[in-house]
């Protein structure tokens, strides 16, 4: 009775996660605290006995978590954002993982342990939990502060290259020594694979939901986007990557689309009661046994997690040319260790070339990290106030210059000109680059279909390698010829800026435009030529079939040159549109309709107890369908609720703010206090 024991440990699950989470709600703690104690309560070290049955279940059940905060991460974090906080996100998640490798190391040594397990515990500091984070940021109600945009950037990149580093640390494992070659393949390959999802993504994601929602049906969009979620992250597992980077750009793809709103609050309950699975599991780690056993290193290795990741994120936010404050959050928000830490863990002892204890210290560091992590976060404020308060003036005043200073050279502070310039030439580049990645694609597509033998098209290696040198090269020699052009427009471009400054004659100009144009040319396209090379390396056919399809391209370019040229143009707009959309929405700045400010009234309404509407729900009064007025607001006691949901109940005393018309208003009030009656159905009746 498989099914039946999977309802109880669910049920055991959800059950006490509710009655832990309410408490901890009434005290007005994060709830993730509560679902980890939840998970402490159930889990298979707490007498008298354990409550789940099948393990192994929920911590697929948990996986699913996983998949959907990283989903829900991307939801929040459109590309458009990843460019604005790249430089900050890059310094600081490069500054944190060297220094907490480096600490993490010593820190092993000391201890006296033996050099792997000190090398993979200084790659299990390293790398903060995206998940934890972004659930403490909900619950505190930050996602939209400008530090937590900082901080989702600092966690992508980190797990980026996470991905790296568990190949790294593959190969140090298994050989004893750093491949560089098998490093610098695998981190080109997963460029080309994000390139890949991104660019086929925002050809299909955004129109397809946005066709689905022209049927007005939450549950077709709510299973179309679950589709495009596990879709993605499954091809993402199937190349070796984890399922959490597919479930982020899957978030990012559907973040892109005009439906991206609706979709995060359709798709909310899924994700919650999937996370809820996943930190009760992480609760259910916890063995108070390995407190004692290992309370010292424990200790230690939790100071050095908080103060270190503090510390490195701090200087690495500030150096970005962020102030004191915004950087001082960053640090404290992302001041613990989480999921990649266990993966890296469990490498080590997959690979048997780990301790025993290691992952149970770093199961123990994370939870107590994570159980941190929503007090550093909601009291980072406090620590910026006292910090300055003891810090001397003239550090004070060194660090505002520092930041005058980084704001100074920083794009948005730049000139007109130099902004338009800039603008410019991305969009003279952005062609360029994106055609360099199509064809980087179709290479590396071409190749994992013939490496493990997905298409099978000839017995014969060299016929089977033809044929597919041949396919990728009609499908990437038109955007090659658009990308040549490109790189001319572009070099001349250039030339002009680079030699508008010289104080010289016209005719000596032109010559020197025309050397920078031709050098720059011919550098552009033997790149892309050596690039392409490279590319065709696993594939390339005998020198005869090169020629033969060298031929055959001339003149299939010749004959579809004008079809081509359309498709491409309207592939090229779409995926720039996509991208820009974002950007533009957010510059643009809203128009206030005159006339509707002119006509639409606030009014204030006291509910008696003699109210028709006390004790009942707002969708059940449908005041706005009745009346034309609008309940924006209610004040009860002490507590506001601003745009209060549908569901909330309506209780004596409380004072409701009502927008409309004078008419409207005048028709809600009587209604309200019952003055007036009319036809409302069995739905609502006097009471």
């Amino acid at each position: 009775m498989h099914h039946l024991s999977l309802l109880q440990d669910l049920a055991i699950i959800m059950i006490i996660a509710g009655l832990v989470t309410i408490l901890f709600h009434r005290f007005k703690q994060p709830v993730v605290l509560g679902y980890i104690a939840a998970g402490l309560i159930i889990g298979p070290y707490t007498p008298p006995f354990m409550l789940i049955q099948d393990e192994h279940t929920i911590k697929t059940l948990a996986e699913f978590g996983v998949i959907m905060l990283m989903f829900s991460i991307g939801q929040h974090f459109q590309l458009s954002k990843l460019l604005k906080v790249g430089p900050t996100a890059f310094i600081a998640a490069s500054l944190e993982i060297i220094v907490m490798v480096w600490v993490g190391y010593q820190l092993g040594q000391w201890f006296g342990w033996g050099t792997m397990d000190s090398l993979f515990l200084g790659a299990i500091l390293s790398i903060s939990s995206t998940t934890i984070i972004i659930k403490a940021l909900q619950d505190l109600n930050l996602t939209k502060e400008r530090f937590a945009t900082l901080i989702f950037g600092i966690l992508i990149i980190e797990d980026i290259l996470a991905i790296a580093m568990l190949a790294l640390l593959s190969s140090i494992a298994v050989t004893g020594s750093l491949q560089l070659g098998e490093l610098l393949g695998m981190v080109g390959r997963l460029v080309v694979f994000l390139a890949l999802v991104i660019i086929i993504g925002l050809l299909i994601v955004p129109k397809s939901l946005r066709y689905i929602s022209q049927y007005r049906n939450n549950e077709m969009l709510l299973i179309a986007t679950l589709g495009i979620c596990f879709g993605v992250s499954l091809l993402a597992a199937w190349l070796g990557y984890s399922v959490a980077l597919g479930a982020f750009l899957a978030g990012v793809l559907v973040a892109e689309s005009r439906e991206n709103a609706k979709i995060g609050i359709i798709i909310e309950p899924v994700r919650d009661m999937f996370s809820a699975v996943f930190f009760v599991s992480i609760g259910m780690l916890i063995d108070p046994a390995l407190l004692v056993k290992y309370a010292v290193p424990i200790f230690i290795i939790t100071i050095a997690v908080v103060v270190g990741k503090i510390i490195t994120c701090s200087i690495g936010a500030f150096l970005a040319g962020n102030d004191t404050r915004t950087s001082l959050r960053i640090g404290m928000g992302v001041s613990q260790i989480g999921e990649f830490s266990f993966i890296i863990a469990q490498l080590g002892l997959t690979l048997s070339v780990t301790s025993d204890f290691l992952y149970p210290i770093a199961v123990m560091v994370s939870v107590i990290t994570t159980l941190l992590t929503p007090y550093l976060i909601k009291n980072s404020d406090d620590v910026v106030v006292f910090l300055e308060k003891r810090v001397s003036p003239s550090i004070l005043s060194f660090l505002n210059m520092y930041h005058q200073w980084a704001n100074h050279l920083s794009p948005s502070k730049n000139t007109a000109d130099k902004a338009i310039i800039r603008e410019v030439l991305f969009k003279m580049a952005f062609p360029i680059i994106l055609n360099i990645l199509v064809i980087a694609s179709l290479f590396i597509g071409a190749s994992t279909l013939n490496k493990y033998r997905w298409l099978v098209l000839s017995d014969n290696e060299m016929v089977q390698n033809t044929i597919l040198w041949a396919i990728v090269m009609f499908l990437s020699l038109p955007i090659v010829l658009h990308t040549i052009f490109k790189f001319k427009a572009l070099a001349m471009a250039l030339a002009e800026l680079s030699t508008a400054h010289l104080n010289i004659h016209q005719q000596q100009q032109s010559h020197i435009q025309a050397v920078f144009t031709t050098t720059i040319f011919i550098a552009g396209v033997g790149a892309l030529s050596v690039w392409m090379i490279v590319l065709s390396l696993t594939i390339l056919p005998p020198w005869w079939a090169v020629l033969v399809v060298f031929l055959l391209l001339a003149w299939w370019v010749h004959m579809m040159w004008k079809r081509f040229n359309t498709l491409y143009s309207r592939l090229h707009l779409t995926i720039r549109d996509n991208l820009s959309r974002q950007m533009s929405e957010d510059k643009q700045e809203p128009v206030p309709p005159k006339t509707l400010l002119q006509t639409a009234q606030l009014a204030c309404v006291t509910l008696p107890a003699s109210s028709p509407v006390v004790k009942r729900l707002i969708r059940e009064v449908a005041l706005r369908s009745k009346t034309g007025a609008s309940i924006v607001g209610i004040g009860r006691g002490e507590q506001h609720l601003i745009n209060p949901e549908p569901d909330e109940e309506l209780q004596t005393g409380d004072t409701v703010l009502l927008l409309g018309t004078s008419a409207h208003l005048e028709t809600a009030r009587q209604i309200l206090l019952g003055e007036k009656t009319i036809e409302m159905g069995a739905e609502l009746k006097p009471l």
